[in-house]
């Protein structure tokens, strides 16, 4: 896949517009009465990194990391400022943030989660682009050790054990993760007069599956 492991500079999504996108196919019958369904498993993240210039050399940064991707070609790593942890924003990250398995004696092999709740009903986000260095693992309560227990991919976020877990312990994990992301154009569009005015580019970006 065309994706390069490298992060959006953070300075430049601060402040960004964007969030998550659903597709939703709504059908109204005769009767009034509607039919809603979605092939889409999970949501898509857009963003805007456009509002967040704040200098010309922000403008030129911006500028190289595009020509460096090739506009739409590569994709890249995108810090969502109001969602980038296992936990709440305002908490540390550990290792009881996040169930994402139940160990059954045999799998080694797990895939990084995030769970949304709300009600009885949750939404469960794979995540597939964990910060090095962020994620922390426990096995029935217990924490564990990286590099010593288990190893962390962190360009498909798996993480995989030296032992499989025993049948029935919980696997759980908390992390720092990035979007997967590429630029929506191929074309930026600015004006030195108007930027430094206070105009600024506009600059899409949206999530793609990985």
């Amino acid at each position: 896949m065309n994706f390069h492991e490298i992060r959006f500079p953070p300075n430049l999504s601060f402040g960004s517009v964007g969030g998550p996108e659903r597709r939703t196919e709504v059908v109204t019958l005769a009767n009034g009465y509607e039919e809603r369904n979605t092939p889409w498993a999970h949501s898509r993240r857009r963003y805007d990194a456009g509002v967040s210039m704040r200098s010309l050399d922000d403008l030129e940064t911006l500028i190289s990391f595009f020509e460096a991707r090739r506009g739409q070609l590569y994709g890249f790593r995108w810090k969502d400022w109001a969602d980038f942890k296992s936990c709440q924003p305002s908490k540390e990250v550990d290792y009881r943030d996040q169930l994402i398995a139940m160990g059954d004696g045999e799998t080694t092999a797990f895939q990084l989660v995030k769970t949304y709740r709300s009600g009885e009903s949750s939404y469960d986000r794979p995540v597939h682009k964990p910060v090095a260095g962020s994620v922390r693992l426990g096995l029935h309560g217990d924490a564990l050790v990286e590099t010593v227990h288990y190893q962390v991919d962190t360009a498909t976020g798996i993480v995989t054990f030296a032992s499989p877990p025993a049948a029935g312990a919980e696997v759980t994990a908390g992390f720092e993760f990035d979007v997967p992301v590429r630029f929506a154009t191929d074309r930026i569009e600015t004006s030195v007069a108007s930027f430094k005015a206070g105009d600024v580019p506009s600059v899409p970006v949206v999530e793609v599956r990985v």
